[in-house]
């Protein structure tokens, strides 16, 4: 949302909220966060069109690399919707039709019997090694080649500032390192 000075006081679920001094964004301000927003977008939008000749969206892409990267290529439904940014249901819902194509399968947890894990199977993994060159040709022509390199480096220091002051660890977000 854009923050705009004919915005309502609104607090939770829509009550109204004494008017509070606002600290607007500057107009640059405004700019750089419009220009995230539609960027950002434009972005998702582009990455899961490329995916679609794979029979996959860019969430379902996010669960097949993060099972792929984790041991056993298998992690905790609760884990792997924390690491994917979904709710459990949407999760459960997301898994239950990647399940039906076969590119991954749930089972119990092994160390407490009541928790669910969700791993890669091997046709999952062999169509995530076909989509991977796609999408990382994809990410390196919308976001990687397309800004200065120094600026690239920015955003990273720029968004991980953001997680941290939101409250989340950018601890998972570093990609295992290739050889």
């Amino acid at each position: 949302m854009t923050a705009s000075p004919h915005d309502s006081h609104r607090g939770p679920r829509g009550a109204q909220s004494e008017p509070q001094a606002t600290d607007w964004l500057t107009p640059r301000q405004q700019h750089i966060w419009r220009a995230y927003l539609a960027a950002t977008a434009r972005i998702n939008e582009n990455l899961d069109h490329r995916l679609r000749r794979f029979d996959l969206d860019l969430g379902e892409y996010e669960i097949l690399v993060h099972l792929s990267e984790a041991p056993g290529r298998a992690l905790r439904m609760s884990e792997l919707a924390d690491r994917v940014r979904q709710s459990r249901s949407r999760l459960t819902h997301t898994v239950s039709r990647m399940e039906r194509k076969d590119i991954l399968r749930r089972a119990s947890c092994p160390s407490d019997g009541r928790g669910v894990i969700a791993e890669l199977t091997k046709v999952g993994m062999e169509l995530l090694e076909r989509a991977a060159p796609v999408h990382v040709a994809s990410v390196r022509e919308a976001l990687v080649d397309a800004v200065d390199p120094d600026d690239y480096e920015a955003l990273g220091r720029a968004m991980t500032a953001v997680l941290e002051a939101a409250g989340g660890s950018p601890g998972w977000v570093t990609a295992p390192t290739r050889e």
